[in-house]
């Protein structure tokens, strides 16, 4: 056996294990999804699922892993942070794998406290560290928390609910409307 084609093929196995669980954990969520479901999916052995991630929690957090990148906002001008960030989010939220990741957390946060606990450290880990750069860091969750509002309520309304007024906002009307919103809540108490 070649020993360099069997990290490929794990790795092509592992990559189809975590694709086909992120479009059934955001088809069916966390409590409906199936090892079995999900190994059909990526037309592998339900063993093989067990193997690479242990369990269904195992595969739910890797299959959730997402970084937000979100842009360096010291860089930015200091009026086109709020666009920023509403142009990252709709980025996230319409490119793969992460739409399925972010369904997957917004969908799921409803009814398990597991997700609940895992969307709450990305917004620890990802989204305070960018908006503790500006204002009172002592209000810096009160600001963090109004932005992830703003951007999970668009989420929601758009590619959940998919509200038709909401659906039919182009990119650049999304980020004209809430981009200044986003903005005011960055910069919230300064001067």
């Amino acid at each position: 056996m070649n020993v360099e084609t069997t990290p490929r093929r794990s790795d092509a196995t592992r990559a189809a294990i975590l694709a086909a669980a992120r479009r059934r954990f955001a088809q069916d969520g966390y409590r409906k999804a199936t090892i079995r479901a999900i190994a059909a999916d990526a037309d592998i052995d339900p063993s093989m699922v067990m193997r690479y991630y242990g369990n269904k929690d195992g595969l739910f957090d890797a299959a959730l892993d997402v970084d937000l990148e979100l842009p360096d906002l010291a860089a930015a001008a200091p009026d086109s942070l709020g666009a920023l960030i509403a142009r990252r989010f709709l980025e996230l939220w319409e490119q793969q794998p992460t739409s399925d990741i972010l369904l997957t957390l917004i969908r799921s946060s409803l009814t398990d406290e597991m997700v609940v606990e895992r969307t709450q450290r990305i917004f620890a880990q990802q989204l305070m560290p960018a908006v503790l750069r500006f204002g009172d860091p002592s209000d810096a969750p009160h600001r963090a928390g109004l932005i992830a509002a703003q951007i999970l309520g668009l989420a929601l309304c758009r590619y959940v609910l998919r509200l038709p007024p909401v659906v039919a906002l182009t990119h650049e009307q999304i980020v004209a409307d809430v981009g200044p919103t986003i903005q005011r809540y960055l910069t919230l108490g300064t001067a």
